[in-house]
């Protein structure tokens, strides 16, 4: 997707991907993959997802990447905090407490960037991304990552002829496939949300399943 896209969205204020409370399957999920407290945990595509609070919430530091300064000073400001602001090759940085988030392109940033990233939690980066962008992402940002990385991703399936997309249907197979080469992949739930997502509804969509995954990183 272009980046015009995204920006837009954030000033048209067009964010039903955001949630009002952090990821219920990240509650439930996240202490399955038993990464210590004070693990630096990478959020791509971030916006201004309050699981990023729930994250320093439970000791953990978070590494964000956006596009949409909006985005960024919305979550500092919903939190009532005044970031500090600096510059680097990768973009804007903004820092409080333990959440720091770059303002800038995800595909930017170097293994240097993020060398310290022992987790990663992916909601709704991946399927944000066409099919055609969604190899590049797993095969050049998540190689990045360094070995012994964990995380949780989680995803959509839906008849993707039915809907336009972002978010767009990544199936479990497609997920397997991408993941393979420097992952190991376990599915950990399958649930059909198709009844509390109006939105779809309308749209036409027949069918609608959350799936969760467990990412481990090969040595």
């Amino acid at each position: 997707m272009q980046h015009e896209f995204w920006h837009q969205r954030w000033a048209d204020n067009q964010i039903g991907f955001h949630q009002d409370t952090p990821t219920p399957l990240l509650l439930k999920h996240w202490p399955s993959l038993g990464v210590a407290p004070g693990t630096r945990v990478f959020v791509p595509l971030a916006g201004k997802t309050l699981d990023m609070a729930w994250f320093a919430a439970q000791g953990y530091r978070v590494l964000g990447v956006e596009l949409s300064r909006i985005a960024i000073e919305a979550f500092f400001e919903g939190h009532g905090v005044t970031p500090e602001v600096s510059e680097s090759k990768y973009g804007t940085h903004y820092r409080a407490g333990d959440i720091e988030l770059i303002c800038g392109d995800a595909f930017g940033l170097d293994d240097a960037a993020l060398a310290d990233c022992g987790a990663v939690f992916d909601r709704a980066a991946l399927i944000a991304l066409p099919a055609d962008l969604r190899q590049r992402y797993v095969h050049e940002l998540y190689a990045r990552l360094p070995s012994h990385c964990r995380g949780l991703l989680i995803s959509l399936e839906y008849p993707q002829h039915e809907k336009a997309g972002p978010p767009f249907s990544v199936v479990e197979n497609e997920v397997h496939a991408l993941y393979a080469r420097d992952w190991h992949v376990e599915t950990l739930e399958r649930r059909d949300i198709l009844s509390t997502q109006q939105r779809f509804i309308d749209e036409g969509v027949t069918a609608l399943d959350t799936v969760v995954y467990r990412l481990s990183r090969h040595e």
